[in-house]
């Protein structure tokens, strides 16, 4: 292998290793909508030029996580409201689909895997563990989905709206969130059984619940 393919390669790895830091500083709440980024602060960080530090953004940008500002830098997206709201009524749709293609070809251990997500959920002691353990537990009941555009759309769709996700779970409070693991309970039951149809129906009604408590919340506001 040559020195500049060498290069090219460690630089590509440095690349994918500061997105998938920031990716999940911005799904953990540690960085917000609208915080700028500094990228010499980023490369000082890793000790690194700014040159795999931009990839690393561009990657992001792709996933709708960064925006670019000409002359102003980058900056963590920001999602509002009506962008929020179409957002949920393209998953109402997108969701149930990818769910419908997955269910027929899950494996026991991804039943087994899905239940254990399920009871981790009810017993999440805060809320970022909550919202870890409800995003691995709905993109895995897609997984199984060979549909690989399909399967993009969606997680990039819940990782922009990662935020109202979080305002939702802080709308609920502790005592609400026994709705979200009952509808949790009934969907997993569903893939379970195989009932692609009622597993569509729950989930659809799943997400239309939570935007119309968004929608009722930001417009009280």
């Amino acid at each position: 292998m040559s020195e500049r393919k060498q290069k090219a390669d460690a630089s590509t790895t440095m690349s994918m290793s500061i997105a998938s830091d920031i990716r999940a500083a911005v799904l953990s709440g540690e960085l917000t909508p609208g915080q700028r980024i500094r990228q010499e602060q980023l490369a000082e960080r890793y000790g690194t030029s700014r040159i795999p530090v931009r990839e690393a953004l561009r990657i992001l940008e792709r996933d709708g996580l960064v925006v670019f500002v000409p002359n102003n830098g980058a900056w963590i997206a920001e999602v509002d409201m009506a962008e929020c709201v179409e957002i949920y009524k393209i998953r109402e749709r997108l969701e149930p689909l990818a769910l419908s293609e997955s269910i027929p070809r899950m494996t026991p251990e991804t039943l087994t895997r899905l239940e254990e997500l399920h009871k981790g959920c009810e017993a999440a002691p805060d809320t970022e563990t909550f919202l870890r353990l409800d995003r691995e537990f709905h993109l895995l009941t897609y997984s199984c989905a060979e549909a690989p555009m399909l399967l993009g759309m969606i997680e990039r769709f819940w990782s922009t709206t990662q935020h109202y996700r979080r305002t939702y779970s802080d709308i609920l409070g502790a005592q609400g969130q026994w709705i979200i693991h009952a509808e949790h309970g009934l969907l997993l039951s569903a893939i379970s059984r195989r009932d692609c149809e009622e597993a569509e129906n729950l989930l659809r009604a799943h997400i239309r619940k939570t935007r119309t408590k968004l929608e009722e919340a930001f417009c009280s506001i």
